[in-house]
């Protein structure tokens, strides 16, 4: 159907009618051979060992783009749009941060706000999955783990939601725009933090290891800026669209959650349902990928949703197998620049999904889910559900 709405392979997945389910059409642009996608420019490439190839080659495939030429605004430098040496330094400095902060007093933190919540959401009739449990959880866990106030959540709400339609300007350029004032706002948050440090979690260890680092005070800015989005609005989608593949597609049921490895589990999760659809680098030098010439300064798409379901590497792919390993899932991304975040946002997956099966496990949809016409950050609009 999608084919027959749009001769565009890429624009087809924002149909109304594809969006629910954008696998199937996934699977058709794994049978084609990459190609280049004239509106972005870019060679597009959704088999799983092509995306793999160029994410472990930071040498040939660049995330900073000034390698190639491009500008690059001075907001927009952080850890994750520079390569190494530079990544190298800041992340060393983010990563000896991070190493005690995701441990057993954050998981008993986000226990104990996801029983409250829980509580709070049974006394009613129904309740919107993402805006009224997944995005509570994840700004109170976010917050939390980098030891900062929780912000306005109907401001970190809209400012999240400008910031990850603002993904594909490169096929809506209106939705470039208004990115600006939302990271201003953003950046606005973190000089606070950063101005007076929390004595406990990760910014206020991210500033008093910053004194000994060579690592510039604007990217150590944007770098905790790009913290706060990712655990904030990558942590909200994960959760968001696990519980529509749990309640409503019954691709996996809480109890076989419960009764299976929950770490294994919600892994399998991130693969299946993983809101990172999509990341982009550019060629460096010319080279050739799974056959493939790519010339430099090409840029390079690569559809993690597709790899994420290739059957050339998962068996079973479209199945959710709570027990799957190995389990080599695109979701947290690979090589070097893989997600800073992961382990937090395991931990935060792990733990509301865990505290929902053992204290209501009979959760239920009411109605179909709305999603957002997103192509790179898969975005659950609603989804009505209900604790009685």
């Amino acid at each position: 159907m999608p084919e027959a709405l749009s001769a565009d392979p890429i624009l087809s997945l924002a149909h109304p009618e594809t969006l629910p389910d954008p696998f199937p059409a996934y699977a058709r642009l794994r049978e084609r051979p990459p190609f280049f996608y004239e509106p972005l420019d870019s060679w597009m490439f959704s088999r799983h060992a092509d995306c793999v190839a160029v994410l472990r080659d930071s040498a040939r495939f660049a995330a900073d783009w000034r390698r190639v030429g491009e500008q690059v605004p001075p907001q927009a430098l952080s850890m994750l749009t520079m390569d190494p040496p530079e990544h190298t330094a800041v992340r060393r400095l983010f990563l000896e941060a991070m190493r005690d902060h995701a441990g057993e007093a954050l998981e008993r933190a986000i226990a104990a706000r996801t029983e409250e919540l829980l509580s709070e959401l049974a006394r009613r009739p129904s309740f919107d999955v993402r805006a009224e449990l997944a995005e509570p959880l994840a700004l109170s866990a976010t917050c939390g783990y980098l030891g900062v106030p929780v912000p306005d959540a109907a401001s970190t709400s809209r400012i999240a939601g400008v910031v990850g339609a603002a993904m594909d300007a490169g096929l809506w350029p209106e939705r470039a725009e208004p990115m600006g004032a939302a990271y201003g706002e953003l950046a606005g948050l973190v000089a606070g933090w950063l101005a007076d440090p929390p004595e406990h979690g990760v910014v206020g260890d991210v500033v008093r290891r910053a004194a000994e680092s060579d690592v510039p005070a604007p990217v150590i800015a944007n770098t905790v800026r790009a913290l706060f989005f990712s655990g904030y609005s990558s942590g909200s989608k994960l959760l968001a669209l696990a519980l529509v593949a749990i309640l409503h597609d019954r691709a996996v049921g809480l109890a076989e959650l419960r009764d299976a490895d929950i770490v294994r589990a919600v892994d399998e999760l991130v693969r299946f349902a993983g809101p990172v659809q999509a990341v982009a680098r550019a060629c460096v030098t010319d080279t050739e990928v799974g056959g493939t010439s790519v010339r430099a300064g090409q840029g390079v798409t690569l559809l993690l949703g597709a790899a994420n379901r290739d059957p050339a590497r998962f068996p079973r792919p479209e199945t959710v197998l709570p027990d799957r390993h190995p389990n080599p899932h695109l979701g947290f991304g690979r090589g070097p620049k893989s997600c800073l975040g992961s382990p937090f946002m395991a931990v935060f997956a792990r733990v509301v999904l865990g505290t929902l099966a053992d204290r209501h496990p009979s959760v239920r949809p009411l109605g179909d889910p709305a999603f957002l016409p997103n192509l790179t950050l898969r975005s659950l609009d609603r989804f009505e559900a209900t604790l009685r």
